[in-house]
């Protein structure tokens, strides 16, 4: 009897000793809430799935403050310290990652199109040691938002990096779906935050609303356009409803918390032994309306009845 109760003793010692070598290094391009709740989501659902930060695990998350040579430095930081998985918020934290190591787990979370940056040969079963989800947005139900709201919007300024290959793909796929509705696209290209603002101001006269998609130099720096949007009358749409909550007219678009727990989970499959390789990568699901009534004061315009009963949240 002694000796059965020394094993299971000891095999309730051994779990968390074990446990405890699993470092989990999670980065991002830049901290906004999209990404910053993504990222708790995925720590809570880890924590959920029984993989919690101080106890069984190190959860250890940098950001590389919207610096892509900060981010290939924090991606090479993690595989020479040895992490179990890295799990990087957004595409150009994602292309660092997969660029440093062909042998530690990667899930990516918050990229747009994993094909074309290039992360990943294939969706289904992507093979090596990279897997994750994308957050591609919905861009056909964003443009029916900006006809329905503003219908008399003929022209749309976009604000975008064009470093970043996500914003690409989001333009491309923009431009595609606004000429069969009538919408003519303007660029506005930035390679910084501190160029938001003069990039906004450069569109007035010349677009009848603006829209910012999952673009991470431009939504770190979000108010500074809105400011111009305020001032010039000019309607301001985002493809991430945390932006409408920051001052933007509209947004149909993802829950980050809740990409952030469906990341947590395949992160948890690969813990618990299954390949990144043998993942396929998936798509991020269910959106989100959100409208701001104070918002629209500012820039003149007044959201349709029929648009503010459907949405999920309404900013007063």
């Amino acid at each position: 009897m002694r000796t059965l109760a020394l094993a299971l003793a000891a095999a309730f010692t051994a779990t968390p000793t074990l446990a405890a070598d699993i470092t989990v290094g999670v980065t991002a391009i830049v901290e906004h809430p999209a990404l910053d709740a993504a990222r708790d989501g995925i720590k809570d659902t880890l924590a959920a799935e029984g993989f919690k930060d101080g106890d069984n695990i190190a959860f250890i998350y940098q950001s590389a403050q919207g610096a892509p040579a900060t981010a290939a430095q924090i991606a090479r930081q993690f595989v020479g310290d040895g992490v179990s998985i890295i799990v990087p918020i957004s595409t150009p934290s994602a292309q660092a990652a997969v660029a440093a190591t062909k042998d530690i787990p990667i899930v990516f979370t918050a990229v747009t199109d994993p094909l074309a940056a290039e992360l990943v040969p294939s969706l289904k079963a992507p093979g090596g040691n990279v897997t994750g989800i994308s957050d591609m947005s919905p861009i056909a139900d964003q443009v029916a938002l900006i006809k329905e709201i503003t219908p008399n919007v003929k022209t749309i300024g976009v604000l975008f990096n064009p470093g970043e290959a996500n914003s690409v793909s989001l333009v491309n796929r923009l431009k595609q779906v606004a000429a069969p509705a009538g919408l003519t696209i303007v660029e506005a290209p930035v390679t910084k935050s501190a160029d938001v603002q003069a990039a906004a101001r450069g569109l007035v006269g010349k677009v009848d609303a603006m829209y910012v998609p999952t673009d991470n130099t431009v939504v770190s720096a979000l108010e500074a356009a809105i400011a111009v949007a305020n001032e010039n009358k000019i309607p301001f749409y985002s493809g991430d409803t945390d932006s409408v909550e920051r001052g933007a007219l509209a947004s149909i678009g993802f829950n980050y918390y809740d990409v952030g727990v469906e990341t947590g989970k395949v992160v948890a499959r690969v813990l618990n032994g299954e390949k990144p390789g043998d993942i396929d990568v998936s798509f991020a699901t269910g959106t989100n309306l959100f409208v701001n009534k104070t918002a629209a004061e500012k820039m003149g315009v007044t959201i349709p009845d029929a648009v503010i009963k459907r949405a999920n949240t309404v900013i007063e």
